[in-house]
């Protein structure tokens, strides 16, 4: 990463130095340099390039503090548990979530040592998906019945960066390392009825978070219910980004993979220790850079389709392979540091899974049959056949193209398996629909969007099985209805 980064570098001051050769620089600035952005000399030129930098490389950062913004703005703390007493509804402005579970997720600090969190072990149709994730948004470990525990429950001990103590007997060690992160637990539901629901809300707050430190006698965990609250960490492309960088820098430790970034940061006045503070030039050009990225990292977006999971279609991963192998490995794996593909990642969503296709498997697709993107005011039909080869449920949900979160103002935003009355053909099969408006008498397999703005699909599986993954099983490409 370290030649890759002084490579662009060298690049740049070659652009900005060059006055003479005005046709090469023309030509290489629509990739490498803003249209606004003119340096006034070449520190200028470098507080662009490291900033550029920066905004690629701290990404998943961002996006977890603007969780913990969010997280007190709802009047709630670290080493508690957020909630939603029902299926979202588009005041949840984060990216990409899940309109068809229970989200119970636990928040935790371990700045004053080690932190609990206790799972109830699986009851019936009671059971959790998800997994554990440090501030950097990657997986320390799984939980439930694809996780650690196997449906059992336990106690996880989450503990601090270069935690050397002796773990005590009855705990599974979760090693973080960052201070502070979170997890992600979906409580599954089975038909989508009130009574079902009820259930699911029930078994999620069986889930504990408390201090190691009072383990003999535990407080109560605190819950705080944001069915009905503004939440949100969709990425701000303005100077609050770096805001939010600092704060995360100035929180948490630096990681050995991460060190060259310190000179970087520093450039921008980023400091460890240090107030950012930054001049009337220093602001305008972040606030440009911060732009300038992220018209970059949208460019690259598409990119992350191919290859597509089933050929021939535009369904795939919302992640390159290398940036699944990174995150699988706590970014041991050899040879690779995918930085750039991280940043697209979570520009779109939060969170990650260790063992990526146990619990659930994602795919995701912004064209439709004819390679044209989603159109809100157009109406889509999407096929699934018979027998979506999964233990839990399958769902797939619209989001809005430009923000990646729900779609504001819609009723509902997904159809998945357990939607109550979602209609079956004789064979078996599903036809979903999206569109502003819902074919006659299909109301309760459709989808609406907005007819002034774009979109794209998520489709979740939970539990998927083999047929899954061999592909005997296969989705195609929503196509236009007429």
């Amino acid at each position: 990463m370290k030649t890759k980064i002084i490579s662009l570098f060298i690049i740049a001051l070659f652009i900005s130095c060059n006055k003479t050769s005005t046709e090469k620089t023309e030509a290489v600035s629509t990739e490498t340099v803003s249209s606004v952005f003119k340096p006034a000399n070449l520190n200028e030129q470098i507080i662009y390039n490291r900033a550029i930098e920066a905004v690629v490389w701290g990404m998943p950062a961002v996006n977890f503090e603007l969780l913990n913004e969010s997280l007190t703005a709802a009047k709630g703390n670290f080493n508690e548990i957020i909630y939603w007493s029902g299926l979202i509804n588009s005041k949840n402005q984060t990216l990409t979530p899940n309109p068809d579970v229970v989200y119970i997720n636990p928040l935790y600090d371990t700045r004053k040592g080690p932190v609990v969190l206790e799972i109830p072990a699986a009851e019936g149709a009671s059971s959790l998906t998800g997994s554990l994730d440090d501030g950097w948004q990657t997986a320390i470990e799984d939980i439930g019945p694809a996780g650690v525990d196997k449906g059992k429950g336990g106690k996880y001990l989450i503990l601090p960066p270069d935690y050397k103590d002796k773990i005590p007997a009855g705990y599974i060690p979760m090693p973080s390392s960052t201070y502070t992160g979170f997890a992600i637990l979906r409580s599954n539901l089975t038909n989508g009825s009130p009574a079902d629901l009820k259930r699911a809300i029930d078994y999620g707050k069986r889930i504990k978070i408390y201090p190691y430190s009072q383990a003999s006698n535990p407080p109560a965990t605190k819950f705080t219910d944001l069915l009905e609250v503004d939440f949100s960490n969709t990425i701000p492309y303005n100077f609050h980004f770096f805001e939010l960088l600092n704060q995360f820098v100035q929180r948490e430790p630096w990681l050995t993979r991460d060190l060259v970034m310190v000179d970087f940061l520093k450039s921008i006045g980023i400091e460890k220790g240090k107030t950012f503070q930054a001049d009337a030039r220093t602001k305008e050009i972040l606030e440009i850079v911060v732009k300038d990225a992220g018209k970059w990292i949208d460019s690259k977006y598409e990119a992350i389709f191919t290859p597509p999971f089933y050929d021939g279609t535009n369904w795939a991963l919302p992640a390159s392979q290398d940036v699944v192998k990174a995150i699988m490995s706590n970014y041991t794996a050899p040879n690779i540091y995918p930085v750039s593909e991280r940043a697209i990642s979570y520009s779109i969503a939060y969170f990650s899974a260790k063992h990526l296709g146990t619990g659930q498997f994602y795919l995701m697709t912004i064209k439709d049959d004819k390679g044209q993107e989603f159109d809100g005011s157009k109406l889509y039909q999407l096929h699934l056949p018979a027998n979506v080869p999964v233990k839990l449920y399958w769902s797939v949900t619209a989001y809005d193209r430009e923000t990646h979160a729900l779609i504001k103002g819609m009723k509902y935003f997904s159809r998945a398996s357990t939607t109550p009355g979602i209609q079956k053909n004789s064979d078996g099969s599903v036809d979903i629909y999206f569109g502003a408006k819902a074919p006659a008498g299909k109301e309760s397999n459709w989808v609406p969007t907005d007819p002034k703005g774009k979109f794209e699909l998520l489709a979740r599986f939970y539990g998927p099985e083999k047929g899954f993954f061999d592909k005997t099983w296969k989705m195609g490409d929503l196509t236009e209805v007429k």
